[in-house]
């Protein structure tokens, strides 16, 4: 009977055809709009990180940071690479939302995608186009069900807009996959990969602990209220926030300072063990 070592040695994985593999990164934002007036607040917009693709398939498309994993790296690694190679900005943490591997998806041939999400902060991009991509912009994101039952995939910048359609496939595990009807103009299986994103998003949402990546770490309650009605699309009741939120945070004793309004406390995250 053969060895381990004599059947690998004898092996030949040149006979297996072998798809090559790719990491795509929904990288997520909350930009806040100035305003002149102080006594109005701040409005939040959610903004997917974006480039416009340099060279063939899908030229001159809008397209999801990333690219192939190259040899001695691991899938997470070439995420992190590909997003500061092509857009100047690096994640500090990415989360897996997937595999994508539909025949077809890529017009170069089998290639499978792993795609991640990632919530990149306010305060720390300086996002530009580099590497294979001729630009990078953040778009503001809309995802909303319409009369049809379809899921309309709405993203905006300066003047550009891409509209992408999808129906719900299926939901397992509380994660919801999309099949593309009108990919709006994104390259690839993207509008399908955004989707998927923010339906994770959106779930994780509901239970607090991902809205906190948005923040900084101390932060007012309506700041946090705030950034869970954008992600989800929805209006809460500050009342019915607070209650829910209370076990998740706690006072620092500090207040925000700034002309024209009032003092608000401030808060943080409370550690998991901090919880019980």
């Amino acid at each position: 009977m053969q060895t381990e070592n004599e059947f690998l040695s004898n092996y030949k994985i040149d006979k297996y055809e072998r798809p090559s593999v790719t990491a795509d990164i929904v990288a997520f934002m909350i930009r806040s709009t100035q305003s002149d007036n102080y006594r109005m607040d701040k409005e939040n917009r959610l903004s997917v990180l974006l480039i416009k693709r340099g060279g063939h398939p899908y030229k001159d498309h809008w397209a999801l940071p990333g690219g192939f994993l190259v040899p001695g790296e691991t899938v997470e690694e070439c995420a992190f690479r590909e997003t500061l190679e092509e857009t100047n900005v690096l994640p500090v943490s990415i989360m897996p939302i997937g595999v994508f591997s539909k025949p077809g998806r890529d017009p170069r041939g089998w290639i499978i995608s792993n795609a991640y999400v990632s919530i990149i902060s306010e305060e720390s991009v300086d996002q530009k186009g580099q590497d294979d991509a001729n630009d990078a912009q953040w778009f503001d994101v809309k995802f909303d069900q319409n009369e049809n039952g379809n899921c309309i995939l709405n993203l905006t910048y300066d003047g550009v807009e891409l509209n992408a359609v999808l129906t719900e496939e299926q939901t397992k595990f509380g994660r919801t996959s999309f099949i593309i009807k009108d990919s709006g103009g994104l390259a690839f299986d993207h509008a399908e990969i955004i989707a998927s994103a923010l339906s994770v998003l959106r779930n994780s949402a509901k239970n607090f602990d991902m809205i906190f990546d948005f923040l900084p770490e101390k932060f007012t309650l309506s700041s946090l209220q705030k950034i869970q009605e954008t992600i989800m699309n929805i209006t809460v009741l500050p009342a019915n926030f607070r209650r829910k939120i209370s076990g998740y945070v706690t006072e620092t004793g500090e207040y925000t300072q700034g002309a024209g309004h009032r003092p608000a406390k401030l808060y943080k995250r409370k550690r998991e063990k901090e919880r019980e």
